[in-house]
């Protein structure tokens, strides 16, 4: 199967258990109010004789790996290692501002009212997440970024409430919108153990090409 032929975005990994896919910025995971054809949807056209489920989201303005599980067994075993955390993310986040060095945030993540919005309250912190600075320039940098467990837009509102908003984000603050739409946020490597095997699979993305990915990339052995 060809996946320009299906209209799929560039394949990463494929077996016989799961696919991954490096998802545009843009493109719903699942199917959402506004009608878009969503990327389960041209997987399951892809793959008509299979059950394909989706264990995860991305946001939609949010690009790189995006998993589907191509039988029930598969759905139930991912379904698990999310719930359980033995799935291990990392993004590489463009934000506004330079920083230094790397930490950990820890806040009060909840659902802002009426709104698809998260918001940093009071109270004990309940959302974490690790940075590390692989370059930085005089307006913005470039983080790898590893959260504890997905709350609803972590990184975004996160990132965000620490003054550094992601680049394109303007729901949470940055000072304009990218040309596309899109927001510098990219799921970028993922491990966990696979379904038939045990063994620890490690799936990666290629960083964009859009905006000024590559420039701020390309500088990472210099700042980081």
């Amino acid at each position: 199967m060809s996946s320009i032929e299906h209209g799929l975005p560039p394949v990463i990994f494929r077996d016989a258990h799961l696919l991954a896919l490096d998802k545009p910025p843009g493109m719903p995971v699942q199917p959402d109010r506004t009608g878009d054809r969503s990327l389960l949807e041209l997987v399951r056209a892809a793959f008509p004789a299979v059950e394909v489920g989706s264990p995860h989201r991305l946001d939609r303005p949010v690009s790189g790996v995006t998993l589907f599980t191509l039988d029930a067994g598969t759905l139930r075993h991912m379904d698990a290692c999310f719930r359980e955390r033995t799935v291990a993310k990392n993004y590489l986040a463009i934000v506004e501002g330079r920083t230094s060095g790397e930490g950990e945030l820890r806040h009060a993540l909840g659902h802002a009212g009426g709104t698809r919005k998260a918001r940093v309250g009071e109270g004990t912190p309940n959302a974490a997440l690790s940075y590390r600075t692989m370059a930085a320039g005089d307006r913005y940098s470039l983080l790898e970024v590893t959260p504890q467990g997905g709350a609803f837009h972590q990184i975004r509102a996160q990132l965000a409430a620490w003054g550094h908003a992601i680049k394109g984000d303007v729901k949470y603050g940055a000072r304009r919108k990218e040309p596309d739409r899109s927001i510098a946020l990219h799921a970028w490597r993922m491990r966990f153990p696979h379904p038939a095997t045990g063994a620890v699979l490690e799936i990666e993305a290629k960083v964009p090409e859009r905006s000024i990915w590559p420039v701020l990339w390309a500088m990472r052995s210099v700042t980081g």
